[in-house]
């Protein structure tokens, strides 16, 4: 029927124009239209009744293949006079299906096997059914650590399946993060999944456990499917560190580069951000973002294309950085958002999430292991995309130990 539509366009718009008065269409489908089509609607005079104002037009429209994919005929009343009308703007309309996307996403682990997994304090419905769900998937094999009669309990009165799976008594969400965390440390899990507590009680069990440490400083990645970016957008560090200072940024960078390589893009182009795209003393994100890019230059920072500072705008949109001139491989292009602290990279995550519709998932880099990482407030399907993030990851630290 969108064809309908557009036949309609033309009649209304184009000829006979404006005044025209549909009386009758007929349609036939003579072949399907896909997403992404290009199609191209033509209207010709069958017949023409002056003396009733009466118009039979032969109709059809064909796709980018010349193939006919509708023909139809069309009975209308034409005007007599020819009018002129102000053209309205008509609206803009981006297709975005989540869960293709989604399923993309996943369909880049479904040749791995599960990796093994403690699932820390799973005890709301979405932390325990983006767990469920996503060991259903073959993503991971968990081993969850709660309050056995309350997870049970919760499992029983959403009616979810708990017996295919370990579970390890906690008195509390406390005891929940330092079991899993001493479990994971002690190579019985090659992974580690948040659930209903809160990040910094996770945080602190996992950093009293010395062989899940590295010599790089912890940061959280996010990974954001935008509705109006053509591509993957992450954004780092916006959960852990609360005002990084240069060699702590340069940690950060390092370990979203070397996720996001992980991921299959082989150079992502890194934008530092600021409020602005020149430099000024006053703002030290700007300086940061300079000596950054002079240490990527000299191989301090490796396997990334960085370019900074960069306002918002201009990393993300090429006309905002053709307008202010900037010249760049990462301008307008950007794969990766390094913000300049945690309280801007929140509120960028959480206005991305919930103004532009954006779909996303989050882990945490910089330990032995990986650590899927997402809000209380999200979903199973960011666990479930953070759990095939952290599947990709796992299976990379199998043959190279961070």
């Amino acid at each position: 029927m969108w064809c309908g539509a557009l036949i309609s366009t033309v009649l209304g718009t184009v000829f006979p124009g404006p005044g025209t008065i549909y009386i009758d269409q007929s349609m036939q489908f003579r072949h399907p239209v896909r997403i992404g089509d290009t199609l191209t609607v033509r209207v010709c005079v069958q017949e023409k009744a002056a003396d009733q104002q009466r118009i039979t037009l032969a109709c059809s429209i064909v796709n980018q293949e010349q193939i006919t994919v509708v023909e139809g005929i069309a009975h209308v009343l034409a005007p007599t006079q020819k009018l002129r009308l102000p053209r309205h703007e008509a609206p803009s309309v981006r297709v975005f299906e989540p869960e293709r996307r989604l399923q993309d996403l996943l369909d880049q682990g479904q040749d791995l096997s599960p990796v093994s997994c403690a699932v820390v304090h799973a005890c709301d419905e979405d932390s325990l059914r983006g767990a469920l769900e996503a060991a259903q998937l073959g993503l991971i094999t968990p081993v969850f650590f709660a309050p056995e009669a309350r997870l049970r309990g919760l499992a029983e009165q959403l009616k979810l399946d708990l017996s295919r799976w370990t579970l390890i008594d906690t008195p509390h969400s406390h005891a929940s993060a330092q079991m899993a965390a001493e479990y994971t440390a002690s190579g019985q899990a090659e992974s580690l999944m948040k659930g209903s507590l809160h990040t910094d009680e996770l945080m602190q069990a996992i950093l009293t456990q010395t062989p899940l440490r590295t010599k790089r400083r912890m940061s959280h990645l996010f990974r954001f499917d935008v509705p109006m970016y053509d591509k993957p957008l992450f954004i780092t560090d916006a959960a852990l560190n609360i005002h990084p200072q240069l060699l702590e940024k340069a940690d950060i960078v390092q370990n979203a580069i070397d996720a996001v390589r992980i991921f299959g893009l082989d150079s992502p182009k890194v934008a530092i951000l600021s409020a602005v795209e020149t430099i000024n003393p006053a703002l030290t994100s700007t300086l940061d973002a300079a000596a950054l890019c002079k240490m990527a230059e000299r191989g301090q920072i490796h396997g990334g294309q960085l370019d900074g500072p960069l306002a918002f705008d201009n990393a993300i949109s090429p006309e905002a950085a053709r307008i202010k001139g900037l010249r760049s491989v990462v301008a307008g292009q950007a794969d990766i958002l390094v913000v300049p602290d945690l309280e801007s990279g929140n509120m960028l995550a959480k206005q991305l999430r919930y103004m532009a519709g954006a779909s996303g998932a989050g882990l945490v880099l910089g330990a032995r292991v990986p650590i899927a990482l997402t809000s209380r407030a999200d979903g199973p399907r960011a666990r479930i995309a953070s759990a095939l993030l952290m599947k990709l990851l796992a299976h990379h630290y199998r043959q190279h130990r961070p």
